[in-house]
């Protein structure tokens, strides 16, 4: 009888041991992955994302203006000197982009601290643009709106007033690296405005 007794209370401290290790490794997968308790609760900051011509001020606007949350257009924050090499068709360099993510990092940990919701437009070209946007930051969720080079200097063509004109397009597409699924929810931007809303909202359950 104590035998079988040992022998169960035994399994039981296996069996409790082994859901704790479990634990723990989905614990650490959520934290890599930027969920937990920010993002149990909502994103915080929704950063729109892709190259000139995507839409990603027009779709930031209206998905800020259905939440009811602020909304910043991140080439507003462009140094001067990096808005006179746009307009010329100069690529930025990272050293260029640096101190304008930066600030765009501030911002954005300034909402989520303050658990104050944004949408954010930004380009976020590169990988490594978005870990800096994002830092340690919980409850940012990228969104890219995708479109094939055709669409965006089509778009590009027929903007204006905005210093990223048609030339800059190139440059863009030749920096982008695609996010994979897991970095940002993916929306086609060729979609009716109204289904990339909805497609952001279901997505990210707002």
């Amino acid at each position: 009888m104590v035998y079988a007794l040992r022998n169960v209370m035994s399994r039981r401290r296996l069996f409790v041991g082994r859901v704790i290790h479990l634990w723990s490794k989905l614990a650490a997968v959520r934290s890599l992955s930027g969920e937990g308790e920010a993002a149990d609760n909502g994103p915080v900051v929704i950063i729109v994302m892709g190259a000139a011509g995507a839409g990603k001020t027009t779709t930031g606007r209206a998905l800020a203006a259905e939440l009811g949350w602020p909304f910043i257009e991140g080439d507003d924050r462009h140094p001067e000197a990096n808005v006179e090499k746009i307009r010329a068709g100069q690529a930025l360099t990272d050293a260029d982009r640096a101190p304008w993510l930066a600030a765009l990092h501030a911002t954005i940990a300034h909402s989520v601290d303050r658990r104050e919701p944004l949408v954010m437009a930004c380009s976020a070209l590169k990988r490594r643009y978005r870990e800096i946007l994002r830092g340690d930051c919980r409850g940012v969720r990228f969104v890219f709106l995708k479109a094939a080079r055709p669409e965006l200097a089509k778009r590009l063509a027929s903007r204006a007033g905005h210093f990223a004109g048609i030339s800059i397009l190139d440059s863009q597409l030749s920096t982008l690296e695609e996010p994979s699924g897991g970095e940002a929810a993916t929306v086609d931007a060729l979609l009716p405005p109204e289904r990339i809303l909805a497609e952001i909202r279901k997505e990210f359950g707002v």
